[in-house]
């Protein structure tokens, strides 16, 4: 079965960090494109980051420019998960995150998301 799982979110102070986990099962995440979004209620669902398949452009990143500077994208291959580490936060970060793999090989997977709350 296709798989992502969220974890690492939490309360957080301003200025504080977190890293957010997004583990794969059924499928192996260096040979797919992943991104990270997020949503706060009232608000439209934002793509943040992706990191690209390692049959890409290898390791090619995309921030938006509401993160650049402060999130990083990460892949560890042994582990199958995907990071996003998360500095400097602010109050507008507070959201539900989710991971996302989307191709044709395995179709459009979520995660089941994780709370990124400013404490």
């Amino acid at each position: 079965q296709v798989q992502l799982v969220e974890s690492g979110g939490g309360l957080v102070q301003p200025g504080g960090s977190l890293r957010l986990s997004c583990a794969a099962s059924g499928f192996t995440v260096a040979d797919h494109a992943i991104g990270w979004f997020r949503q706060d209620p009232g608000k439209e669902r934002e793509e943040i980051s992706c990191l690209a398949s390692s049959d890409g452009t290898p390791y090619s990143r995309y921030y938006a420019d509401s993160v650049k500077g402060r999130f990083t994208i990460s892949r560890d291959n042994v582990e199958n998960t995907v990071y996003l580490q998360m500095n400097s936060l602010k109050p507008d970060d507070t959201a539900v995150y989710w991971c996302n793999a989307n191709d044709w090989r395995i179709g459009d997977v979520w995660g089941q998301g994780t709370q990124v709350t400013d404490a």
